[in-house]
């Protein structure tokens, strides 16, 4: 569904509005995101993940935020199902760290499942990594 460095273009996604928005990924190391632009400009939002060395085919999702100007939009709600979309294309299994997704799963977890997707608890180690991966480097 999404590529890295571009945009989604099959389906024309709109937030509440109707206005046109595009949901790119961004791979890094150790984070990355999946952004949300609307109209064509600038990122506005941002879902962070990290894709942990030694547990294949995992990603924790620990952050999500947009811009409170573009707040009362669904653009996170958007990001979230490109996010889980995208996990579900790739196979890969989604660890909520992130409250936005923890809660999305925990409501729609049988329905993200029949869809294909995989997802697991996170755990202390999850939140440990998670810190240690994002810790301002001095």
């Amino acid at each position: 569904m999404i590529e890295e460095t571009s945009s989604r273009a099959a389906d024309a996604l709109m937030d509440n509005r109707g206005v046109s928005v595009s949901v790119e990924l961004e791979t890094g190391d150790p984070v990355g995101a999946f952004t949300i632009a609307v109209d064509g400009g600038p990122p506005v939002g941002r879902a962070e993940f990290v894709d942990p060395s030694g547990a294949e085919g995992e990603r924790i999702f620990f952050h999500t935020e947009v811009d409170p100007a573009f707040g009362g939009r669904g653009l996170a709600n958007l990001l979230l199902a490109e996010a889980l979309a995208e996990s579900i294309s790739h196979g890969r299994t989604v660890v909520p760290l992130c409250p936005l997704f923890a809660r999305h799963l925990e409501r729609n977890g049988a329905e993200f499942v029949a869809a294909g997707g995989v997802f697991r608890v996170s755990t202390r180690a999850d939140i440990t990594l998670i810190s240690r991966l994002t810790k301002p480097r001095t």
